[in-house]
């Protein structure tokens, strides 16, 4: 297996803008879910990703109470600004050190122009709708978007954790680029109607959660002792029957792994960004080796046989459970 990321490269919706089929995911350097997160690995990780072909960076102005992924990434681009596609997000922050959903257009424009200031950019390619916010018309977040995209803070604007009836009000009054949504081999309600209405109008999908937090990577203990405290065991895919049928599910991946040098990671992620519709593919990490090996994921495909081995353990896994879907 040879790996060319040139050969992954795909057009962001009708933007114009071109994307790496890997995208790093940003979450992870702003260290607050993160244990051992720190800034000089962070920086080391941003930089890692480019030197390994991936061209697009995600990240929000709420990783992190402080802007701490934003200010990173502004740190590891360096005199490497002209490499990477940037994606921001809007709507969300920190307020009494919780996280808050504020989708107003004041707000949106302030966060904006914040993390422009965090980013040290007059503009970034992608700029999301972070989450549809209750108390907000989702028409009037789209208006605030179109207007900063207007005024060329924004190459494109997006749309992250919403569903398709709120996505089409949206871009009813901004057209849309790209949307975000969580999407794996074991979560795909996306593919049913979202998918396919986003496909119609040329509209970018990427895909976060593509090893639903760890568990399709294949490195997590078989007995299911994670620390107590963490989070991922309040996930129905973490617990009883559920965990015992994913690992079962991750085993027929090492089969399939085992067919080329890839490691389970890898298949995972190129079964995903190869999947009708999916532009890229958001991979977090934290040190460098993580986005080096999620990278080689690009610039190949799955041989029939190992997509023939993933077809049948799909069939016998079944439908998984889901804290939350997206139709």
């Amino acid at each position: 297996m040879t790996s060319n990321a040139d050969n992954d490269q795909r057009p962001l919706g009708q933007s114009g803008i071109q994307v790496t089929g890997v995208a790093l995911g940003c979450w992870p350097i702003a260290g607050v879910t993160t244990l051992g997160a720190n800034e000089q690995d962070s920086i080391a990780t941003v930089r890692e990703a480019i030197d390994c072909g991936v061209n697009f960076l995600d990240t929000a102005y709420v990783y992190g109470p402080e802007g701490e992924s934003e200010r990173v990434i502004a740190k590891a681009l360096n005199g490497r600004r002209d490499d990477v596609v940037i994606a921001t997000k809007g709507g969300i922050h920190y307020e009494d050190g919780q996280m808050t959903q504020d989708a107003r257009p004041a707000t949106l424009r302030a966060e904006c122009e914040e993390s422009l200031r965090r980013l040290d950019r007059e503009r970034v390619e992608l700029l999301y709708l972070h989450s549809p916010d209750p108390s907000v018309p989702i028409e009037e977040s789209a208006g605030a978007l179109g207007e900063l995209q207007r005024e060329g803070k924004t190459r494109s604007v997006g749309a992250s954790n919403c569903s398709l009836e709120q996505l089409q009000a949206f871009h009813a009054v901004c057209p849309l680029a790209a949307v975000q949504l969580p999407y794996n081999l074991l979560q795909r309600d996306i593919e049913k109607r979202t998918l396919p209405w986003c496909r119609e109008h040329g509209i970018a999908i990427t895909a976060y959660w593509p090893l639903m937090k760890g568990l399709l990577a294949g490195k997590l203990p078989p007995s299911g002792e994670l620390d107590p405290n963490d989070n991922r065991l309040s996930y129905p895919m973490y617990q009883g029957e559920e965990w015992v049928k994913n690992q079962a599910f991750v085993e027929r991946l090492r089969e399939a792994a085992a067919l080329t040098d890839a490691t389970v990671a890898q298949v995972v992620i190129n079964w995903t960004m190869h999947q009708p519709g999916i532009t890229s593919v958001l991979c977090g990490a934290k040190r460098a080796w993580q986005i080096r090996e999620t990278a080689g994921a690009m610039g190949w495909s799955l041989t029939g046989e190992q997509q023939q081995i993933i077809e049948r353990a799909l069939a016998a896994r079944g439908e998984a459970a889901a804290k939350r879907t997206y139709e």
